[in-house]
């Protein structure tokens, strides 16, 4: 494992042009995954545009202030990112409670994991999950957005390829640089194919505002359980693991416990929590962030900055990445996260007496598969754990 607790700290020194375009391109994949879902739970609800966008200011800032203070702290690529299956939760939940009760079942979720936090569980959790079966969850959970490239050459192969060789010729003659390169190409084309859209956009500062935190029963079992469980299956488990994957020997129980503190802090402004991110932590964890793994700290670093700026004009955020073709996201959050799933398959598969184990943990991570409400990195460590045990328990 990778020293965490640098003797000097100097991020301005530390980082490169890479980490930047790494923690932009993290920034980018967060906003663009789920921002969309935010907007639809709020309008479902029948918030108000001032709320939606106060909503998405208190997240921003609550995961720019993580970012960047527990990036800092531990000198490694801790990425926070809002809930997106707690957004897609909110579609149906949120209109059934008033606001105020809502934000009082978002204090509930976050004060548990606090509370997880604090206990030192989720450490102690953490040191059992083999390396192989941590990579193997890693290479799952980033599978699928590999393959979202495919998808993108099926609306705009030409754009899609372009990238694709811009990435491939940059990896040979200029390999920190070869995402920015795809990233260049990818922009320059979409512009000269008429793809780029700003003519909705419109700068406009974002305003919080508070909304009371009230207490009922029926938001605490529709809205606050169900998001603690989602926060801590479908995020920190992934996020932790992405970490570990990459050499990181962070402690889980403070990273909880900063998260649930800020996420209590930030919900009467509408943040429904922020917790460990795992896809976009591949991207700034990963060798394309940085060649010295000792400097790719200062990747979620710029990430937090552009997190803090994407914030304060929350109101045009969304108008803002509609501007932006969908393929062409898709594809530059697929290219930058191939060393991370290279990575991720290579660690999983180095123990063979664990390779069975990784298999299945990969196969059921990548399926994207869902019980009783529980996302598939949940289940893909389950089954991954359960086959290590079958195979090897009781050998020397």
């Amino acid at each position: 494992m990778r020293d965490a607790a640098p003797t000097r700290l100097r991020p301005l020194a530390d980082t490169s042009t890479s980490a930047v375009v790494a923690g932009f391109i993290a920034m980018l994949t967060g906003y663009t995954s789920s921002l969309v879902l935010m907007f639809q739970a709020g309008q479902a609800a029948g918030l108000s545009s001032g709320q939606i966008s106060s909503w998405i200011w208190a997240l921003s800032i609550g995961m720019a202030l993580c970012c960047i203070v527990l990036s800092l702290r531990y000198r490694a690529p801790v990425m926070i990112a809002w809930s997106t299956p707690g957004a897609a939760l909110l579609v149906t939940s949120l209109p059934q409670v008033s606001y105020g009760e809502a934000i009082g079942a978002y204090i509930l979720a976050s004060g548990l994991i606090v509370l997880i936090g604090l206990t030192g569980t989720f450490d102690r959790l953490m040191r059992r999950i083999p390396a192989s079966i941590a990579a193997a969850l890693l290479a799952g959970v980033l599978f699928k957005i590999g393959l979202e490239i495919c998808v993108a050459a099926e609306q705009q192969p030409i754009l899609v390829v372009a990238m694709l060789l811009a990435y491939l010729l940059g990896k040979r003659l200029w390999p920190r640089y070869s995402v920015l390169s795809a990233l260049i190409v990818g922009s320059v084309l979409a512009g000269i194919f008429g793809l780029l859209d700003f003519s909705d956009f419109q700068l406009q500062l974002a305003t919080p505002e508070w909304t009371t935190p009230s207490f009922s029963l029926a938001a605490a079992i529709s809205i606050g359980i169900p998001l603690f469980i989602v926060a801590m299956a479908s995020q920190n488990l992934p996020g932790m693991a992405v970490l570990r994957a990459n050499g990181y020997d962070v402690p889980a129980s403070p990273l909880l416990t900063s998260t649930g503190l800020v996420s209590i802090l930030m919900a009467p402004f509408g943040s429904h929590g922020i917790h460990m991110a795992a896809i976009s932590a591949a991207i700034c964890a990963g060798p394309e962030a940085h060649e010295d793994p000792r400097k790719r700290y200062t990747a979620a670093v710029w990430c937090g900055v552009f997190y803090a700026i994407a914030g304060i004009f929350g109101a045009t955020l969304a108008s803002l990445f509609a501007a932006l073709p969908a393929a062409l996201i898709l594809s530059i959050a697929a290219l930058a996260l191939f060393a991370s799933i290279i990575g991720g398959l290579t660690q999983a598969m180095s123990e063979p007496n664990e390779r069975e184990a990784a298999l299945i943990t990969f196969l059921v991570t990548a399926s994207g598969m869902s019980l009783a409400g529980v996302g598939s990195a949940f289940w893909g460590i389950v089954a991954g754990l359960l086959t290590l045990a079958i195979l090897n328990s009781g050998k020397r």
